[in-house]
């Protein structure tokens, strides 16, 4: 019984094995920076804001403040702004986490690291509070770039990282020697013989021995 024959092992590309490392350490690059900027716009002491931010728990609260008491650009400025501050995470994180379920995993987690840092700035920073709108549109933020930007970029590398190196052509196939042939084609032609009447080889006037 012959043993079964195991897949061949998907060989290893050089060329696209750097390519991926690139990208996904320009990606994590990427994350770090952003999350420096981040955390220098949301974490830096405001003092002069102390007396006048509150913390918001109550989705929708912020939002319709800025409609009723903001002007419209200084609305578009603060939502905006809140939006672009999220875009970050839907361009990088969907090459950094697995590939499935990964619009799920990125929103999930962006909304995570938003709110531990609306967390730790209400608690700790002078002159910011927590806001649940300030994570909803951060999250939105993220959404909107993986939609515009960030599922091609996680498609392409992920269609890179599973695309099998090509094989090589196969070997040719050595045809069989013109000996081997010709005694086939003879051993046919003796084997058709006997299988004439009276199981002889036939004479020279096409009739049995």
């Amino acid at each position: 019984m012959d043993a079964e024959r195991r897949p061949p092992a998907r060989r290893s590309n050089p060329g696209r094995l750097l390519l991926r490392a690139a990208v996904l350490a320009g990606a994590f690059l990427g994350l770090v920076v952003f999350s420096v900027a981040l955390a220098k716009v949301t974490l830096t002491p405001s003092p002069a804001s102390a007396d006048l931010v509150t913390s918001n728990l109550r989705p929708g609260r912020s939002l319709r403040q800025y409609a009723e008491d903001y002007t419209f650009l200084a609305a578009c400025k603060q939502a905006g702004g809140n939006l672009l501050l999220g875009m970050p995470f839907g361009l990088l994180l969907p090459v950094l986490v697995p590939r499935r379920l990964r619009m799920i995993r990125m929103v999930l987690l962006t909304a995570l690291v938003i709110t531990v840092v609306e967390l730790v700035q209400g608690a700790l920073v002078v002159g910011r509070a927590f806001d649940v709108d300030d994570v909803i549109l951060n999250t939105a933020g993220a959404l909107l770039g993986y939609v515009l930007i960030g599922r091609r970029i996680s498609h392409r590398y992920h269609a890179l990282a599973d695309a099998p190196a090509a094989d090589p052509p196969p070997a040719p196939r050595r045809s069989a020697p013109a000996r081997t042939t010709r005694g086939r084609a003879l051993a046919k032609k003796w084997r058709s013989g006997r299988s004439g009447p009276g199981g002889g080889a036939p004479g020279p006037d096409g009739r049995g021995a």
